[in-house]
């Protein structure tokens, strides 16, 4: 049976919660915001199966042969619309011209991230655009598992941990499945996420007359947050904004909007995750990583093109795509995309997320410390400042 001693062996994926026959794993929530599972041990009958669905437990190869594009989507509302070429939406909308089902994450009515499927092209919507926070797979293993049994051709999208734990769920190969990934810096704190726009709503509190209180931010008479945007393009692809507007309806009947947007380096949330303070542990020893996920094909920025291949730059976003079924290759050439090939060595400098985890910082322990006492940007600001007495404080804390 799964039982987790080491936090850093578990990606949350929730395979082993779908593989168990008497539904009895649950997933439980730590002081990080992270859920992992916890087995009822007097119902368990020891079948083995949430440990073979488990990337964690079970060591795979990578892919072999990597072969790396750029591409871009031909169409530029879509590709305007995505955090980088686009492709996404072209390989979703192929599968859904087939009567196909595409599942992806989206963001709840609370703002939280879930995994979800749509069979609409106008549900791609909610799909589009990354999410900087772990998604809840919640049912979507086993719902798109019942597609592909009916014949369906099925999208999934998600983490390489995300996705190798659908494959090890499957247990078999379909053919009727388009297992997409991504290039993966690693996956924020979802309880992290709740006190960033908690802690934000307070603070833009009498820009817009707003009364909000901790505990009731999402009731209706709250505020209303009317969209989220992690990369925000009005600045340009590669100076991406974050982007996040609020509104309230006033006694007297006006709506009163603002909207809060920062370049990505000096957004509060996104440095936290740059600086790998807010990650889940199991990123920092990610097992999905070069080729290992089983996807057929890996999506992510292309950073560095306007050094690689400057003519292929414009600014609103160029996709490095890993393909590892030549099929998928044929297919956005049908569909018109703009594909270049690289050697691999040339796009890992720029690109270093492809092949390689993330290193666990100094200071994580002293950020979730922190965190716990002070909130978050309270916590971020003592676990990055460079200013001496701080420095003296971090390295106080780490020597007791």
């Amino acid at each position: 049976m799964i039982k987790v001693e080491d936090k850093s062996r578990c990606c949350g994926c929730e395979a082993c919660v779908s593989s168990c026959p008497l539904q009895c794993i649950e997933l439980v929530k730590d002081k990080e915001g992270f859920m992992y599972p916890q087995v009822d041990t007097a119902r368990c009958i020891d079948c083995g199966k949430c440990e073979k669905a488990c990337p964690e437990l079970v060591e795979a190869k990578g892919s072999g042969g990597v072969t790396v594009y750029a591409a871009v989507n031909p169409d530029k509302e879509a590709r305007l619309a995505s955090s980088s070429g686009g492709i996404f939406t072209l390989l979703a909308e192929s599968v859904l011209a087939e009567n196909g089902v595409v599942f992806g994450a989206r963001f709840d009515k609370d703002w939280n991230v879930i995994h979800d499927y749509t069979e609409t092209k106008e549900g791609l919507e909610a799909f589009r655009g990354s999410k900087y926070v772990q998604s809840r797979t919640g049912e979507t293993f086993k719902q798109a598992e019942q597609f592909l049994k009916e014949g369906r051709k099925v999208l999934f999208s998600g983490t390489p941990c995300q996705i190798m734990g659908l494959k090890r769920y499957l247990h078999k190969e379909y053919d009727n499945l388009l297992a997409v990934d991504f290039v993966c810096h690693g996956v924020p704190s979802p309880l992290v996420w709740r006190k960033y726009i908690e802690e934000t709503l307070v603070r833009q509190d009498e820009k817009i007359q707003f009364r909000p209180t901790l505990n009731h931010l999402f009731l209706d008479e709250m505020p209303l947050i009317e969209g989220i945007s992690f990369r925000n393009k009005c600045l340009g692809w590669k100076k991406y904004s974050f982007a996040l507007i609020l509104s309230k309806v006033t006694t007297a009947g006006e709506k009163n909007t603002v909207s809060l947007s920062r370049i990505f380096y000096d957004n509060a949330y996104m440095k936290a995750f740059l600086a790998n303070l807010s990650l889940r542990p199991a990123c920092y020893r990610c097992p999905a990583k070069s080729g290992k996920s089983g996807s057929d094909i890996t999506l992510g920025d292309f950073w560095g093109i306007e050094k690689i291949a400057p003519e292929l730059d414009d600014d609103r976003g160029c996709s490095l795509l890993i393909i590892n079924n030549p099929k998928v290759r044929d297919e956005l050439r049908k569909k018109g995309c703009l594909l270049a090939e690289f050697p691999i060595s040339e796009i890992l400098p720029y690109n270093l997320s492809t092949a390689y985890s993330v290193s666990m910082p100094n200071n994580r322990k002293f950020f979730w410390f922190m965190f716990d006492k002070a909130g978050f940007h309270k916590a971020l600001m003592l676990a990055t400042s460079t200013t001496f007495p701080i420095r003296a404080l971090r390295k106080l804390f780490r020597l007791i």
